[in-house]
C-alpha cells in the first residue's frame, strides 16, 4: 500500500463489475457460452478474462479450450446474451450514484476508462442516466492495447490534462488495476465476489465497495 503524495484532482471509474454489476451477468454468459461443448466456465478462465477488451478475453475462451468455433461466431453468440442478460439484470454497484453525487458537487472531473466498445459503453450509461457526469469515455476503440497495458489511463489523464499520478483511477479486477499502477494512478481497487482470490499489488487501497469513505477523503 502506497502513501499519497499529490493532490488528486480527477477520477477515472472502470466500468464492468465496478459501476455496474455485468461481471455477475458475464458469469452466466460464460456458462452459457460453453454449454454446447459441455464444458465449463471455471474460475480460472474467469481470472484471466476479467479485465481483458472483449474480443481478447473470447480467443482466450477458444484457445483456454480449443473450441471449433470463430471469434466472429462466438463474439456473435456473446453479444446476444449480454444484451439479453442488461436487458433483465442490468444494476449500478453499490455506493455509485452517491459517489458520483459527492463527486459533481465538489467539481471533481469524471471520465470512465473501459475495455468494452464505445456502444456498449454508452449503452449501459444512458440505461443507468449517469452519462451527464462524465467529462469523457475512453474504450477499447481508442486505443491500440487494452489492460493490463496502461495506455487507456495514459491517455484518460492526458484527455484531462493533469499528471497521471493526480488521477484516482477505480478498478474492481487485477488486470485493470495493473494497467492503472502501472500508468502511475493513485489506483483504488474496489473488488466484488465476482474477483475473490485476485491480487493488487500497488494499489493505494483496498475499498468493500464504492461508499468506502477513504475514497472522497482522498481527496481533502
Amino acid at each position: 500500500m502506497n502513501k499519497q503524495s499529490t493532490q488528486l484532482r480527477a477520477v477515472v471509474f472502470d466500468l464492468d463489475g465496478l459501476m455496474v454489476n455485468t461481471e455477475e451477468m458475464y458469469i452466466e454468459v460464460g456458462h452459457r457460452l460453453l454449454e454446447p461443448w459441455g464444458l465449463a466456465y471455471d474460475d480460472d478462465l474467469r481470472h484471466r478474462m476479467m479485465g481483458l477488451p472483449a474480443h481478447a478475453a473470447l480467443e482466450l475462451m477458444i484457445d483456454y479450450h480449443q473450441l471449433d468455433i470463430t471469434l466472429n461466431d462466438l463474439a456473435e453468440r456473446s453479444t446476444a446474451l449480454v444484451d439479453e442478460q442488461i436487458a433483465v439484470r442490468l444494476d449500478a454497484m453499490p455506493g455509485l450514484y452517491v459517489l458520483l453525487d459527492w463527486l459533481q458537487a465538489n467539481e471533481i472531473p469524471k471520465a470512465i476508462a473501459t475495455s468494452g466498445t464505445r456502444d456498449y459503453a454508452r449503452h449501459i450509461v444512458e440505461r443507468l442516466h449517469i452519462a451527464h457526469h462524465f467529462q469523457f469515455i475512453l474504450t477499447a476503440e481508442d486505443v491500440s492495447h487494452g489492460k493490463p497495458n496502461p495506455e487507456v489511463y495514459l491517455l484518460a489523464a492526458k484527455r484531462l490534462d493533469i499528471p497521471s499520478a493526480e488521477m484516482m483511477v477505480l478498478e474492481d479486477s487485477e488486470n485493470g488495476c495493473r494497467a492503472a499502477v502501472a500508468a502511475g494512478a493513485f489506483t483504488v481497487a474496489v473488488p466484488g465476489d465476482h474477483n475473490q482470490g485476485q491480487s493488487f499489488p500497488g494499489v493505494q487501497f483496498i475499498a468493500e465497495t464504492l461508499l468506502d469513505p477513504r475514497i472522497t477523503q482522498s481527496f481533502r
